[in-house]
């Protein structure tokens, strides 16, 4: 008898906490998180548009499956940026993930869970010490935020943590003009921002059972500090305290990127490439790998979906840096798309973060192993026997598809 049948059998009038899709997270994150926690999982710039073109490219490319000749072997594992991974699938670092009590330390223990890495934000809600004594493959994200003395007080710290490498954010523009309305995050969480809250809270009892038992067990009340940005054990800005320092700091320059890269003892990625043009300049300023993104639809709207721009920058330098792909990615079948068109591997956002609203690690690792299943049934059609095969044979691929960006 399978663990599901089990479960359903014990009661089989409970939910299971065990679902099949991403959109069945989402659907299920909806249902249990405050309305603002879950908007603040959703939104994107403007009118939405790269968000959506994000995930709707995926369903131009269709595949060639073979009916006979299926591999009984399958391999997904690879490496990134000197990590070995047990499928090319990473989680994308995202700011403040005070979802669960745990929140990131949550989704590192997952993402270990699974034989992945995990990306972490600058601006997230936990502590790089914690999260990497949950999963040693944490790669720490930093934005260009407070100049060049306090990026490198992140990068020392970092390195003195033990973080597999940084990651490098520059294409965050954080527009607030928003067609379906921003989010309501309180500055801070005091009597005054609860008692507005109340009312979303209440009718969220199972959410507002988890943060109580944590008040009551471990003595933590929720926080939206963010404890990356200072120094170990020191007391940090909030999310908008920091985001108003970051939109006070001149933007990074390439050879800013360069001073990075020779500054940390370490691999670097540079997220947010959409250009050709770009992708060469990151090369020159040296980096180990860059990510082709545009944020999940949170810099410029209307921006091309970052599967269209993919090949051309894998093919201009794919043999010079390692290419990763950010953006839109809900099942299985799109990774596999992602490594046929280029990439070495995708980071996953939204999705992980509506498995942890779902239902906290155990939802994680769920959606980790939604994506592992789906790219299974995608090299068992294709009759592929690894990963490495892929290739844009697979697919049929229309000839308006590519965004030659920057060319």
């Amino acid at each position: 008898m399978s663990r599901l049948s089990k479960i359903a059998e014990a009661n089989p009038w409970r939910q299971n906490p065990w679902f099949e899709s991403v959109a069945e997270a989402q659907r299920r994150a909806k249902k249990k998180l405050p309305k603002s926690v879950y908007m603040a999982l959703v939104g994107g710039s403007e009118a939405g548009v790269t968000i959506r073109d994000n995930m709707d490219a995926f369903t131009e490319l269709e595949p060639k499956p073979h009916v006979i000749g299926a591999k009984q072997d399958r391999e997904m594992a690879t490496t990134v940026m000197g990590q070995p991974i047990s499928l090319p699938v990473m989680i994308s670092p995202t700011g403040v993930q005070a979802v669960t009590p745990d929140g990131e330390v949550d989704v590192a223990r997952a993402a270990a869970a699974r034989g992945t890495a995990m990306g972490l934000s600058s601006f997230a809600s936990k502590p790089i010490e914690e999260v990497i004594a949950a999963n040693p493959q944490t790669f720490f994200q930093v934005y260009w935020l407070g100049g060049k003395e306090k990026v490198l007080e992140r990068l020392e710290r970092a390195k003195a943590a033990g973080a597999a490498g940084v990651i490098l954010t520059t294409d965050w523009s954080f527009s607030m003009g928003r067609d379906w309305g921003s989010p309501a995050i309180p500055e801070k969480l005091d009597a005054r921002a609860m008692i507005t809250l109340a009312p979303q809270i209440a009718v969220r009892p199972r959410w507002a059972a988890e943060w109580a038992r944590d008040v009551v067990v471990n003595k933590r009340f929720p926080d939206l500090t963010t404890p990356n940005l200072v120094g170990k054990g020191e007391m940090g800005p909030t999310f908008f305290g920091a985001y108003g320092e970051w939109m006070g700091t001149p933007p990074a320059t390439w050879e800013d990127i360069a001073w990075v890269v020779e500054n940390y003892d370490g691999p670097v990625m540079l997220k947010g490439i959409t250009r050709v043009d770009d992708a060469k300049r990151a090369v020159d300023a040296g980096v180990t790998a860059i990510s082709v993104s545009n944020h999940g639809g949170n810099n410029l709207d209307a921006t091309p979906a970052s599967i269209r721009c993919l090949a051309p920058i894998a093919d201009e330098v794919g043999d010079q840096v390692e290419v990763l792909l950010d953006g839109g990615i809900r099942r299985g079948s799109d990774v596999a798309k992602a490594l046929a068109l280029g990439a070495r591997a995708v980071m996953i956002g939204r999705a992980y973060l509506w498995g942890l609203g779902a239902n906290g690690q155990a939802g994680v690792e769920n959606v980790l192993d939604i994506m592992r299943s789906g790219l299974d049934s995608s090299l068992i059609g294709l009759s592929k026997s690894s990963i490495s095969e892929l290739n844009r044979d697979d697919y049929v691929i229309p000839d308006d598809f590519m965004r030659r960006l920057g060319v």
